[in-house]
């Protein structure tokens, strides 16, 4: 059976995380002591996410219409056009002279990863763009301990308080999200939760007279990995204490208020489009989602969704679409008067994706993020192949690798890692990339002892620079010697029998190789010889009718950790196992993963802690605001090789993963590729309701299942 390759290009990361899935410092020497933890977030180094804004009365709007309004420079996205209170322009320098009362200028809220994770900023925007916009972060104060790397999103000013959403409190319960909504007063930074223990909101609005929040929230039920696109309802609740919570729609999310009892938000209908919806509440009287009215506003044949409103505009609302016959997001105007769609960025910049739109309080101006790449921007900050995250300890290191699969090499002096086009090598400043195979490989790690050899898993056919050119699932692992002079002796086959041989790992003192593959039927680990391979004999790991992935030997040689399905037969679930090389000693590492998806483990470098992705967190923000909406998510956590001592690493609404762990590398900041690599914005948006149901059914193909 055979996928073509544009498919198996959509699916190849999504189901890699779920089944397999600049400033340099002196080069001289390594820091002493200390590691390294290496991750990827998927797409994240092409979305290059910048804020742009239109005038809502130019109809048709001409690209000389739209202003960016965020640097250029960093990842900037879910923007707030905020009406400028005493309290904000407190947060400005006494130099910038600004006040509330200046009209020309805007006041632009937003989320920005310049620090390696998304955080807030406030920056004042002049009209006439002569001048530098002045930036002041939000919220550094959250930004310590236990919470460097936490998630903030979606913010919102109402008065002199910022309402918005963080996932720094653990949430007390397996595969449950830690997103909340808090609220901040400006000048006192004092924070309260306004979400109840144990409950998960996401994209808080709030009404324009500062009374209300409403919000989109799995509620008790809570999200699992099996919840269906679109799923939350939406709740509303007291914006100065979080009180009098009721739920006012049932499968709704994005909510946006127009006025104190008026809301639009977006669900999938039954006629199979996402569409906008307006929900009234009563004035009066109990509000239920049996008091509340509901009405279709966007009507079916065009996917509209992640509504904008203003304060008591009711001639027009803001949205993303996705048309017929079109696979780009833009943003238009829907005019609720005449009941028609009015496009914006479709004439402006017609093949870029445009994201979650939002209105200025007076209506004027429309905003959305959106990737134009290097060229259409002005970008010309290189892109990072290490870009550094902060930690909770100077012993560790955290760094998010520009490609998946990233391995070090036992020298410590290069990288190896994967890309849609093939494997590469790369010097730990970015100099001196090669490419070592032309086709996409299954992980990447070195050999311990013999120089230069990188062990992947591939086939010829996962070539998809090839036009025409048709991938099988019959993968093999492969020995690469990256520093061989002549190209057709550089690649050692090591495996033979079975259909799906992946994911390779040594032995500590590289005489063997641990691997999976499905010869027996179903997929189990296999333990062979590093230098003959298969032909050099198999000794099975693991025997049952489950699936075991992803093994990973530990530098002391005693254990092997692996995930797999093993108590969840014929499910994605998967949670993490360690056996001995002997295949004594088999256990579950720690309970409380159970019922998510636990993927990619990796011991540390002293042996005694295990990096690995989970869906422990759940998901961190409503998906549809993302690229391929429909994807799961995970994130990076360590745990000890007993199970205790459970701590997460990265906070994000996108994929991270796969992690490897290594001593220390050079690099004590952000380190630019010498030249840009890769495409910028190359990122696909979700599939359409007609391609979605192929593309998962062709996808359950992909090799690394």
């Amino acid at each position: 059976m055979k996928i073509n390759s544009s498919t198996l290009l959509f699916s190849f990361f999504f189901l890699i995380s779920l089944f397999c899935l600049s400033a340099l410092a002196d080069n001289s020497q390594a820091s002493n002591g200390g590691s390294t933890i290496l991750f990827t977030t998927m797409g994240s180094s092409t979305f290059e996410f910048d804020i742009f804004t239109l005038p809502t009365n130019r109809r048709p709007p001409s690209p000389s219409d739209e202003r960016r309004l965020t640097d250029g420079k960093s990842i900037n996205f879910n923007g707030h056009l905020a009406t400028p209170s005493p309290a904000l322009i407190s947060l400005l320098p006494n130099s910038s002279g600004i006040t509330p009362q200046d009209s020309s200028l805007l006041h632009l809220i937003y989320v920005t990863e310049r620090d390696g994770a998304p955080t807030l900023h406030y920056d004042v925007v002049h009209s006439n763009n002569k001048k530098a916009n002045v930036q002041v972060p939000l919220l550094t104060d959250q930004q310590s301990g236990m919470n460097v790397n936490t998630m903030k999103d979606t913010p919102v000013l109402t008065n002199d308080h910022l309402v918005y959403v963080s996932t720094h409190e653990n949430s007390g319960k397996p595969m449950a999200s830690w997103a909340a909504v808090y609220s901040t007063e400006i000048r006192t930074k004092s924070t309260q939760r306004l979400t109840p223990p144990g409950i998960a909101d996401f994209s808080p609005a709030v009404s324009p007279s500062g009374n209300w929040t409403a919000v989109a929230s799995y509620g008790e039920k809570g999200w699992s990995i099996v919840s269906k696109e679109l799923s939350t309802d939406i709740y509303v609740f007291l914006t100065r204490d979080g009180t009098q919570r009721v739920k006012v729609v049932e499968l709704g999310g994005w909510p946006r208020w127009t006025d104190e009892s008026t809301l639009y938000f977006h669900r999938k209908s039954d006629d199979g489009w996402i569409s906008v919806y307006r929900a009234v509440l009563p004035k009066t009287g109990p509000v239920s989602t049996k008091t509340v009215t509901v009405q279709r506003v966007t009507p079916s044949g065009i996917n509209a969704f992640t509504p904008a409103t203003s304060p008591n505009n009711n001639d027009f609302i803001a949205v993303a679409t996705r048309r017929p016959g079109s696979e780009i997001r833009h943003v238009e105007l829907f005019d609720l008067k005449k009941n028609e769609f009015v496009e914006l960025t479709r004439l402006v910049s017609p093949k870029s994706h445009h994201f979650n739109p939002f209105l200025s309080p007076d209506s004027s101006r429309v905003g959305y993020h959106s990737c134009r790449g290097d060229a259409a921007t002005g970008r010309k900050n290189p892109r990072n192949l290490l870009q550094r995250l902060r930690t909770t300890s100077d012993d560790l290191s955290l760094f998010r690798f520009d490609g998946a699969f990233p391995s070090l090499s036992p020298e410590g002096d290069r990288f190896a890692f994967v890309t849609f086009t093939g494997v590469f090598v790369v010097n730990q400043d970015g100099s001196g990339l090669r490419q070592i195979l032309p086709q996409v490989g299954f992980g990447t790690v070195w050999d311990p002892v013999r120089h230069g050899i990188v062990y992947t898993s591939s086939d010829p056919s996962l070539n998809f620079t090839t036009p025409g050119l048709v991938a099988t699932h019959k993968i093999n692992i492969l020995a690469v010697n990256v520093d061989a002079r002549n190209p057709s002796v550089a690649v050692k086959k090591l495996t033979t029998g079975g259909q799906n041989n992946a994911f390779p790992w040594p032995s500590p003192d590289g005489k063997r190789i641990v691997f999976r593959s499905d010869r027996s039927g179903t997929k189990n680990l296999y333990i062979m010889d590093a230098e003959k391979g298969e032909a050099g004999g198999l000794f099975r790991l693991t025997n049952g009718n489950w699936n075991d992935t992803i093994a990973t030997w530990s530098p002391d040689n005693n254990w092997i950790v692996f995930a797999s399905n093993r108590e969840h037969i014929g499910t994605l679930l998967m949670d993490l196992y360690v056996v001995h090389p002997d295949g004594t000693g088999l256990r579950k590492v720690a309970q409380n993963l159970t019922g998510g998806v636990s993927m990619h483990p990796m011991f540390s470098p002293d042996s005694k802690r295990i990096v690995f992705t989970t869906t422990y967190a759940g998901i961190s923000a409503e998906p549809i605001g993302n690229p391929k909406f429909n994807v799961a998510s995970s994130e990076i956590f360590t745990v000890n090789l007993d199970g205790t001592d459970f701590m997460r690493l990265t906070h994000n609404s996108q994929e991270d993963g796969p992690p490897l762990w290594f001593p220390k590398i050079k690099a004590t900041g952000d380190v630019a590729w010498p030249k840009r690599f890769g495409a910028s914005c190359a990122f696909e948006d979700f599939k359409s309701q007609n391609t979605t149901a192929k593309m998962n059914k062709r996808s359950l193909m992909c090799p690394s299942q």
